[in-house]
C-alpha cells in the first residue's frame, strides 16, 4: 500500500527542484534502482527487498512528471499572438454563457500570422457556435500566456496546463469558419453527441437551477451551476454530490448489477448460468459507459471510482474479496501513471483520502454485529451506516477541503444523512431511467421525478447551511499541513491494527496549534492594477477595479469584502499613500514620485521599473518583481519592522512557467 505514497513523494520532490533535472541523471537513477532490485532479490532478506522496492518507487515518481512532460507537455506561450489560424478541435470542455470552450491542436498560421510555438491551446468560441471533436476550424484568434496562481499556494494553471499539453489560452475575435466536419462515426464525437442530447433533454424538462445540477450529476457538466448554489452545497457538506464520483457510479453500476442478477435469477431458463458473474460484467460495462458520459479519464474522481469498481467486479468474477486496501493502491497507481499531475489537484486528494479512510475502517475487526430484524431496525441500520460513512469520509477530507477551499462543513454528516436518500432512491435511479427512455420519447416523467428529488436535496442543503451559519469558519492553512496529511494517510493505509489511527490523532493537534497562517495585510496583483490593503475587518483597493477576476478570487478565498476604495488612502496624480497601524505604504503611478516617496515609507509598490536609489532605500515591489513572482501576498512583521513577502510564482526555471521575456 505504500507504493502510491512513495510515487507521490518522488513527484513532490521533483516539483521542489530549482531547475529541471538532466535526462542523464534520471536515466542513471533508474539504472541504479534496477540493479539494486536485482541485487536485493538475489542477496537481501525480504525487508531489504521491500526497502529497495520503495526506493525504486520513489525514484519512479521523481521521473514520472518529467517523462510525462516530455511525452505530452508543450512550450508555454510567453507573449500574446494575434492572427488568422486553422486548427483541429480535440475536446469540447463545455460552455460558459453560451460560449463553448474547446481544446485545439495542429494550430497552423494563415497568411501573415506568426506560428504559435505550442502543441495545444484552450479556445473560447463565439456565442452559439457549436463544434465537435475532429472538426477543423479557421478564425481570427488571439492567444495569451496562461496566468499563474491568483494567490500563493493556490491552483497553478500553468503547471496543470503544461502537463495537459495546453500552452496558451485564446479566443476567437472574428471570421469564424468551420472548414471541415470530422468523422461522424468517431467515438469521441458520438459520446459528445450523446452527452449533448441528454443535457438538452434535461434543459427541456427542468428549470434552470434544477437542470444545472441534473446535468452535473448525469453527464458531468457543472458549467451552469451558479455560485450561490455552490456555496450552499459546500456549507452543508453536499458539494461532492454534484461531482460524479464513487457515490454516483456505485449507485448506477451497483443498481444495474442488482437488477440484472435479480432478473436472471427469476428466469427459469437461466438456471445453471453464472448469474452473479454475468451481472458483474453488465455492471462493469455500465460503469465504463457512465464514465464516458462523465468526461472520461479527465474526470479524476469518476475515473478513480471506475477503476475501483472494475477491481470490485473483477474480484466478483474471480471469487475474491473486493474491497481491500490493495485494490485502492492498484487504482491509485494506475491514475498516477496515466496522469501524474493529478495528485496536485483537490479532486484526487479528496477522493483518495475518502476511499483510504473508508476501506481502512471497513477492514478493522468490529466484532459480531447483530443482524437487523424488522423494518424499523433495518431503517435505523441504514441511517446509521450512512451517517458513519459520511463521518469517516468527511473527517478524512476535512483538512484537504479546508486547505483548498477555506471552508469546513461542521454539519456535513447531518446534511448527508438527510440528502443521500433523495440521491440514492430518486435522483440517480430516475436519472438512469430518463436517459434510457430518451429514444422512446418517454423521458419527461422520470426527468420530472429526478428534478423533484434535486429540489428536495437543495432544500436540505439550504436548511443545513442555515444551521451551519457562523460555524463554517475560513481556515487558512500552511502548505506543510497538506504534506503532513499525506504522511498521516500513508501511516493509516500501511498499518493494519488500531495503531493506524495514531497518525490522524497526532495530526489533529499539530495542525490546530501550528498549522495556521496569518491573513495578508497587502495583496498585489501582477497583471492588473489591483492593490488591496487591510481596512478594518476587510480590505480596500488602493488601485485597481472592484469586480476584476483577481479581486473576486481574493474575496472568495478570504470570504471578506474588498471595497472599491481604501478608507485611509490619499491619492494624487503621482502616487497613493496609505498610513496603517505601524506601517505606511506608497503606491507610485508616476516616475516623478520616486524621489519623494522612496525611503519615506515602509513599502513602495509600483508597476514601473524602480531606479537603483529606490531599491536600496527600503522594501519595494516593482515591475521586475511582479513579472518574476506574480501575485504578491505581504504580512507586516511588527517585531522585524518590515513585511514578510510571499510571491505566487516560485521555481521559475521550470518548463511550465510562462514568464514573459
Amino acid at each position: 500500500m505504500l507504493l502510491p505514497f512513495s510515487l507521490i513523494a518522488g513527484m513532490i520532490a521533483y516539483t521542489l527542484l530549482l531547475g529541471e533535472p538532466h535526462w542523464l541523471v534520471l536515466a542513471t537513477g533508474a539504472v541504479v534502482c534496477a540493479l539494486g532490485l536485482v541485487w536485493a532479490s538475489w542477496r537481501a532478506p525480504i525487508e531489504g527487498i521491500r526497502l529497495m522496492v520503495q526506493l525504486s518507487a520513489l525514484w519512479a515518481g521523481f521521473c514520472l512528471l518529467p517523462l510525462h512532460g516530455a511525452l505530452f507537455g508543450t512550450d508555454m506561450l510567453r507573449t500574446p499572438f494575434y492572427g488568422t489560424y486553422e486548427a483541429r478541435v480535440d475536446e469540447v470542455l463545455g460552455s460558459d454563457g453560451g460560449r463553448a470552450r474547446v481544446i485545439i491542436s495542429a494550430i497552423t498560421p494563415d497568411a501573415e500570422a506568426r506560428a504559435v510555438p505550442i502543441r495545444r491551446a484552450r479556445l473560447i468560441l463565439p456565442v452559439d457556435v457549436q463544434v465537435e471533436p475532429g472538426d477543423i476550424i479557421r478564425a481570427a484568434m488571439r492567444f495569451a500566456p496562461i496566468p499563474g496562481p491568483v494567490l500563493p499556494g493556490a491552483f497553478d494553471g500553468q503547471f496543470h496546463s503544461y502537463f495537459n499539453g495546453v500552452g496558451a489560452y485564446g479566443n476567437v475575435t472574428s471570421q469564424f469558419q468551420l472548414v471541415w466536419s470530422g468523422d461522424g462515426f468517431a467515438l469521441d464525437r458520438r459520446v459528445l453527441a450523446l452527452r449533448t442530447a441528454i443535457a438538452d433533454r434535461i434543459d427541456m424538462h427542468l428549470d434552470d437551477a434544477t437542470a444545472a445540477i441534473g446535468k452535473a450529476m448525469v453527464v458531468g457538466d457543472q458549467s451552469d451551476i451558479d455560485d450561490e448554489t455552490r456555496e450552499v452545497m459546500a456549507a452543508s457538506g453536499l458539494a461532492h454530490i454534484y461531482s460524479i464520483s464513487g457515490l454516483h457510479l456505485s449507485i448506477v453500476a451497483g443498481g444495474i448489477y442488482f437488477l440484472v442478477r435479480l432478473l436472471l435469477a427469476s428466469i427459469p431458463l437461466a438456471v445453471g448460468l453464472p448469474v452473479k458473474k454475468i451481472a458483474a460484467v453488465v455492471g462493469l460495462l455500465s460503469a465504463f459507459a457512465y464514465l464516458a458520459l462523465a468526461g472520461g479519464i479527465e474526470n479524476v474522481p469518476a475515473f478513480r471510482s471506475t477503476l475501483m469498481l472494475a477491481l470490485v467486479f473483477g474480484a466478483v468474477l474471480a471469487g475474491r474479496q473486493a474491497l481491500t486496501m490493495r485494490n485502492v493502491a492498484i487504482a491509485a497507481l494506475a491514475i498516477l501513471v496515466i496522469d501524474p499531475a493529478s495528485i496536485f489537484r483537490p479532486s484526487f486528494q479528496l477522493s483518495f483520502a475518502a476511499v483510504v479512510a473508508l476501506i481502512g475502517v471497513y477492514e478493522m475487526p468490529l466484532g459480531k454485529i447483530p443482524k437487523s430484524s424488522g423494518r424499523f431496525s433495518r431503517v435505523v441500520s441504514l441511517v446509521s451506516a450512512t451517517a458513519w460513512t459520511s463521518f469517516i469520509a468527511g473527517g478524512a477530507t476535512m483538512l484537504f477541503s479546508a486547505y483548498h477551499f477555506q471552508q469546513t462543513a461542521p454539519l456535513g454528516v447531518v446534511g448527508n444523512v438527510l440528502a443521500l436518500p433523495f440521491v440514492s432512491l430518486i435522483i440517480m435511479p430516475f436519472g438512469v431511467v430518463s436517459a434510457l427512455a430518451i429514444p422512446l420519447g418517454l423521458d419527461a416523467a422520470p426527468f420530472q421525478i429526478m428534478g423533484w428529488g434535486i429540489d428536495r436535496m437543495v432544500d436540505v442543503a439550504e436548511l443545513v447551511a442555515g444551521w451551519s451559519e457562523g460555524f463554517t469558519g475560513n481556515p487558512l492553512l500552511a502548505e506543510w499541513t497538506l504534506v503532513a496529511s499525506v504522511i498521516a494517510l500513508a501511516w493509516f493505509a500501511f498499518l493494519q491494527t488500531r495503531w493506524r489511527f495514531l497518525g490522524p490523532i497526532v495530526l489533529v493537534p499539530l495542525v490546530l496549534f501550528y498549522g495556521w497562517v496569518p491573513r495578508p495585510d497587502i495583496l498585489i496583483a501582477d497583471t492588473t492594477q489591483a492593490v488591496a490593503i487591510r481596512d478594518g475587518d476587510g480590505y480596500g483597493l488602493v488601485t485597481g477595479r472592484a469586480g476584476s477576476f483577481a479581486v473576486e478570487v481574493w474575496e472568495q478565498h478570504f470570504q471578506t469584502e474588498i471595497s472599491a476604495q481604501h478608507s485611509t488612502t490619499r491619492c494624487d496624480d503621482l502616487a497613493c499613500v496609505s498610513d496603517q497601524n505601524g506601517y505606511s505604504v506608497a503606491t507610485i503611478k508616476n516616475a516623478a514620485a520616486f524621489a519623494e516617496d522612496c525611503g519615506r515609507h515602509d513599502l513602495v509598490i509600483t508597476r514601473l521599473r524602480a531606479p537603483v536609489f529606490c531599491t536600496s532605500a527600503g522594501q519595494i515591489i516593482d515591475a521586475d518583481q511582479l513579472a518574476r513572482g506574480g501575485v504578491h501576498s505581504l504580512v507586516w512583521n511588527d517585531e522585524a519592522g518590515r513585511f514578510d513577502l510571499r510571491p505566487a510564482l516560485t521555481n521559475l526555471n521550470r518548463p511550465w512557467r510562462a514568464l514573459q521575456r
